[in-house]
């Protein structure tokens, strides 16, 4: 029967200390398991082993390679994009751009000549190359 005086740890999960420079007899005398001579025999030697071959650790890691620019990135959208998606006589803003999923977030926009325009669109704050400017305003539509 299991009873408070009874209970002992499992065997082999207690483990006694090794008791090192304590006489020859104890096997662990002489040089008390230390081997012979250098650095880390003697007394006050390096201590533990916080950054034993710490530079190899760091070596074995997978590094980054390059860089990640911190500059917003500028995203391309071409008039033929805008002619699919926006209908006749919209306004074309960048929220406008993120719902319609022609831009991510944390991008902003710039609207290129590539492709055809029939549409008259209002472009609001997005920036335009003069040949798209060109193109939106010879149908109609406006750049501010």
């Amino acid at each position: 029967m299991l009873q408070a005086h009874t209970i002992k740890p499992q065997p082999g999960s207690k483990k006694r200390k090794k008791r090192v420079g304590r006489g020859n007899a104890s096997g662990h005398g002489t040089t008390a398991t230390r081997g012979t001579k250098g650095q880390r025999a003697r007394s006050g030697s390096r201590g533990g082993l916080k950054r034993l071959g710490y530079k190899v650790i760091l070596q074995r890691i997978p590094k980054q390679r390059g860089f990640t620019s911190i500059a917003v990135k500028i995203v391309g959208i071409t008039t033929a994009q805008l002619e699919k998606v926006f209908q006749n006589d919209e306004k074309v803003t960048a929220e406008k751009l993120l719902k319609r999923r022609l831009l991510s977030k944390g991008k902003k926009a710039k609207i290129l000549a590539t492709g055809t325009l029939t549409k008259k669109l209002h472009i609001v704050d997005v920036a335009v190359s003069a040949g798209a400017k060109a193109f939106i305003e010879k149908v109609g539509g406006t750049v501010k």
